[in-house]
């Protein structure tokens, strides 16, 4: 009993905003009794598309292709400073692929891995807040980058060279911001490491790169979402059923329950009036002050009922993803890692990571600010 009850207490514990989720939803729900309305709440091409990205990310994970692709350049270099660039960058790359929380749940068991082997450990903290903000700027730049890119992207039907536009300024800043960083705060010292060498399964590899092609042909909305919805459990039924079983349910559950609460605030006149007066003022800060205490995936979900400013809102939920522990849901998923490991240090990791996220917070949106007063 004691058991069930403390893999009950682990289970919310790890899903915490899946869980106040389900109770705005349910909350809102009282005030908005269920109707057939309710159905027009869900993006189903939205939940469709982060399931085939999760579940074909589990199956290349499976078949360790990211970690041998990290390997392989990490191996490269044979000091500290370009060693953690590397690991950052890849977090920052592989989240414009593979999305910021799959990059970090791929990515930072690499950094534990380099920094432990090569002794290193004092530039831990640093480097896994680095990964971590470059998990949650780097997926800016891709509709599917981040899981609030690939909503607005959906529901305002965003062409993707307008939507790359937006977010170039904001990108190109924040990879000088991550390389400034990691020059000031990471000595030039030799690392030498044991690699652990991990080989691929040629076929299997090849199978999943094709699946993951057709996952991102769909949310570049080259064929039918519900293509993909068929085809890619139906094949990892068949090659790999682990993969579907690890896929992040809490997460696509999350986006359930906050498409109701959205919804649901969006039907109360004096909340949308509320919003949308707000969201008149400045787009832009509210939603960033938003994600500060919701975080941005709901945020998106929740803000795009009361304005039709996409460029200031997508800018805002990304910039915003930064700041807060639970600005982004990535960051909690940084968190959990580190403190997995370093149990005792959760106090000094908060405040290291609160100093670095600010400082490039205020940055960004001091700059984006300019760009729009330029702008006229």
């Amino acid at each position: 009993m004691k058991a069930s009850f403390m893999k009950i207490k682990d289970f919310v514990r790890k899903n915490t905003v899946m869980f106040v989720a389900l109770c705005a939803a349910v909350v809102t729900s009282a005030v908005v009794p269920p109707d057939r309305e309710y159905v027009g709440y869900f993006d189903f091409k939205t939940l469709t598309c982060l399931f085939c990205v999760l579940a074909v990310v589990c199956a290349l994970k499976n078949v360790n292709f990211f970690y041998v692709l990290a390997e392989k350049i990490v191996e490269r270099f044979k000091n500290a400073r370009i060693c953690i660039l590397a690991l950052v960058y890849i977090t920052f790359i592989g989240s414009m692929l593979i999305a910021n929380d799959m990059a970090l749940l791929t990515f930072l068991p690499l950094g534990y891995f380099v920094l432990t082997a090569s002794r290193k450990r004092k530039y831990m903290a640093f480097t896994f807040i680095m990964q971590n903000i470059a998990a949650n700027l780097g997926g800016m730049l891709t509709p599917f980058g981040n899981p609030q890119n690939l909503y607005l992207y959906t529901k305002f039907q965003i062409p993707v060279g307008e939507f790359m536009s937006i977010m170039a300024p904001p990108f190109i800043l924040s990879v000088s911001l991550i390389t400034l960083c990691c020059i000031v705060f990471v000595k030039n010292e030799p690392m030498r490491f044991e690699e652990e060498k991990l080989t691929l399964e040629p076929k299997r590899t090849a199978l999943y790169l094709l699946l993951f092609l057709l996952a991102i042909v769909i949310v570049f909305r080259g064929i039918p979402y519900w293509i993909g919805l068929i085809v890619i459990p139906a094949v990892l039924l068949v090659a790999d059923r682990k993969a579907l079983k690890m896929v992040d349910y809490p997460l696509l559950l999350t986006f359930v329950f906050f498409f109701i609460f959205a919804g649901n605030m969006a039907r109360i006149g004096a909340v949308r009036d509320f919003f949308s007066a707000l969201m008149e003022q400045s787009t832009l800060l509210f939603s960033v002050i938003s994600c500060q205490c919701i975080s941005n995936v709901p945020s998106a979900i929740l803000l795009s009922q009361f304005t039709d400013n996409y460029p200031d809102l997508l800018v805002g939920v990304n910039i915003g993803g930064i700041g807060t522990l639970i600005a982004s849901l990535a960051s909690l998923i940084t968190f959990r890692e580190y403190t997995k490991h370093h149990p005792h240090h959760a106090k000094y990791y908060v405040e290291y990571f609160s100093a670095f996220n600010f400082g490039f917070l205020f940055i960004l949106l001091a700059f984006m600010f300019g760009l729009k007063y330029i702008g006229g």
